[in-house]
């Protein structure tokens, strides 16, 4: 009987969805980070052949794939591998194919000897370019067979009817392989079965006519290895639709060397042995590939620098800034820079023609416009995923008597909406007055408020204490160190008194240093020391002078009657609400009075007399020695 060498197809043509990258892009940096060891896949060869065009059964990769519960989907064939995601292209491109191929053949091979169905699967080598979306990808399927062991085609046999056959692997999605005993009956492949066989039956993945996968050189490897005396073998290759066929091969070894002659990468479009690679900033949703990117220099954090960094708390935070001005527009985009993704301004004045320079936010065409709303469009235009509003809002100030009641008291109401809303707020208005109100709200409310003010060379920025926190151990506010409760400042002022006249890098310096303050705040805590996390340090007052370019890092206590802090003010607030609101506003005295400031002044008032009086009597002793 005549023999012919034997022609294989391709075991699988590859077909990746776009959505398996994104997938990929999501792991690589949220938990593989630098690891390239193999990640498992799991995907359903599918039982039909959709595209006549195909010279082999589709393999459908997708967001799914990395998922073992998308095996066996409605009834197709469970196909697993596994993806090594290279770090550096470098290694992507000289990684030793051969070799890589080689080595998992032979894994194969000896999975195989335990279970045949074992010896197929496929694998993935990529590099993925997450900065310009950029994949590269080589998909291989090991196809082996022993350098001593010669397949080779008798004849063409009839094959009567493979429904039977069809029928047995509509049962057994998960088998490849299976065998026709001297009984004639249809069993599991087995070894003890193999030594017994009258043929053995293949599930086929190739389209060609009467030209079987290279996955079949696997099956015929290890019965061979399982059953060495059977030379000539009947095979069927069982397709699901009526190309199925039958083969008379006769399987010979000549010599011993077990060395496995292995093919299997798939070859790209150009029908070349080569990688493919992928541009997805094309084909994906701008906003869906901003929101994946925007995040990207942030997550890097994680793979080595600080592992433990709570990203997503910092996401979910929402931030109540109080002032669209100089301070309001570095704090927006700072946070932004951290990933938050829900801002409110707040703000009553207009864009002016000197802001644009010195307030990032705006440009020469919105002056005239409302400072909150222009803000909150401007952080759009940055990044259109971002949950941001402008709120045209004047916050009442202490010291500056009512002239509509009705309009006060809404935005008091529409203020302390804001504080229920968010969970951080910053201080970055102009005036000692406007910020009283929120330290109030921020205190009874207990909310983080981050506090940051300009001098002409200097800047603070502090977080207030907690007044849910032991007394012994409560930090002060922003008011703590003054004796007189705040007045109205602005009236009757010239033009270098009402306008903020400072160096233009101090409004930088103090707007990253408060956002950097809060990030700190928010991480985990050492459990050994309440100031100190991850991140470092978690001051309570950073005060800087650029005059000599010093920094210096302060902590002081909540004082007893603090105008805006102490027990008194913040319960009457809570009692009274806007009551007690209103009577702040009309008169500041009003406050010295609860919280006993006024009394603190007396009893100043009362030592410096006390101390006068004392001088003047020392001095006439001094006269009448004289």
């Amino acid at each position: 009987m005549s023999k012919a060498g034997m022609k294989y197809g391709a075991p699988v043509q590859s077909f990746i969805d776009t959505s398996f990258f994104q997938e990929l892009s999501r792991l690589k940096l949220d938990v593989l980070k630098l690891e390239s060891k193999g990640l498992p896949l799991f995907c359903t060869l599918e039982k039909s052949f959709t595209s006549k065009s195909s010279k082999s059964v589709p393999l459908f990769l997708n967001e799914q794939s990395f998922r073992e519960e998308s095996l066996g989907i409605a009834g197709g064939v469970p196909f697993k591998g596994f993806i090594y995601n290279y770090n550096v292209f470098e290694d992507f491109k000289t990684l030793d194919k051969k070799k890589f191929i080689d080595t998992i053949a032979e894994e194969k091979f000896v999975d195989g000897k335990s279970d045949i169905n074992d010896s197929v699967g496929f694998y993935i080598i990529s590099f993925a370019d997450l900065k310009k979306y950029r994949f590269y990808y080589w998909v291989c399927v090991p196809c082996f067979q022993k350098q001593s062991l010669a397949i080779e085609l008798l004849n063409e046999e009839p094959l009567i009817s493979a429904t039977p056959y069809q029928s047995w692997f509509e049962e057994n999605t998960d088998q490849w392989v299976l065998i026709i005993n001297a009984a004639d009956q249809l069993v599991h492949y087995t070894k003890e079965e193999a030594k017994t066989c009258r043929a053995l039956v293949i599930r086929d993945t190739s389209r060609l006519d009467r030209i079987p996968s290279a996955i079949a050189k696997n099956f015929l490897t290890i019965f061979n290895h399982d059953n060495p005396q059977k030379c000539e073998l009947d095979v069927y290759f069982i397709r699901p639709d009526n190309s199925s066929f039958a083969l008379k091969l006769s399987l010979s070894l000549a010599g011993q060397d077990d060395h496995l002659q292995v093919s299997g990468w798939e070859r790209n479009t150009q029908n070349k042995l080569g990688p493919r690679a992928i541009d997805l900033s094309s084909l994906i949703d701008p906003l869906k590939i901003a929101d994946q990117s925007v995040d990207l220099n942030l997550k890097l954090m994680k793979w080595r620098i600080a592992p433990q960094i709570d990203l997503q708390k910092i996401k979910e935070t929402k931030v109540l800034l109080l002032g669209a001005g100089t301070l309001g527009c570095y704090v927006s985009r700072a946070l932004m820079a951290w990933g938050v993704r829900k801002i409110t301004f707040v703000d009553n004045s207009t864009v002016s023609y000197s802001n644009p320079v010195r307030q990032p936010l705006f440009e020469f065409s919105d002056v005239g416009k409302p400072k909150a709303q222009a803000a909150a469009a401007a952080l759009k235009k940055v990044f259109p995923l971002m949950n941001v509003e402008g709120v045209e809002l004047s916050v009442p100030m202490i010291g500056h008597p009512i002239t509509s009641d009705e309009i006060e008291r809404s935005d008091y109401d529409r203020l302390c909406n804001l504080f229920d809303q968010h969970d951080v707020v910053f201080l970055l208005m102009d005036s000692r007055e406007t910020r009283w109100l929120p330290t109030v709200l921020g205190k009874f409310k207990n909310k983080v408020v981050i506090n940051a003010a300009l001098g002409f060379d200097s800047y603070l920025v502090m977080r207030h204490g907690s007044y849910f926190d032991e007394p012994s151990s409560r930090l002060g506010c922003y008011f703590c160190h003054d004796v007189f409760a705040p007045k109205d400042s602005l009236t009757d002022r010239t033009l270098d008194e009402m306008c903020t006249v400072t160096r233009p890098g101090v409004a930088l310096m103090a707007a990253s240093q408060a956002v950097e303050l809060l990030v700190s705040m928010l991480q985990p805590k050492d459990p050994q020391d309440s100031t100190r996390n991850i991140l470092g340090d978690i001051p309570h007052q950073i005060r800087g002078f650029l005059n000599n370019f010093s920094t210096l890092k302060l902590e002081t206590p909540a004082y007893a009657h603090c105008s805006a802090c102490c027990p008194e003010v913040i319960g009457s607030c809570k009692e009274f609400g806007w009551d007690f609101v209103q009577a702040a506003l009309n008169d500041h005295t009003y406050i010295e009075q609860i919280s006993g400031l006024a009394q603190v002044q007396q009893d100043a008032e009362r030592a410096t007399q006390e101390w006068d009086q004392d001088d003047e009597e020392f001095s006439d002793e001094l006269y009448d020695m004289d």
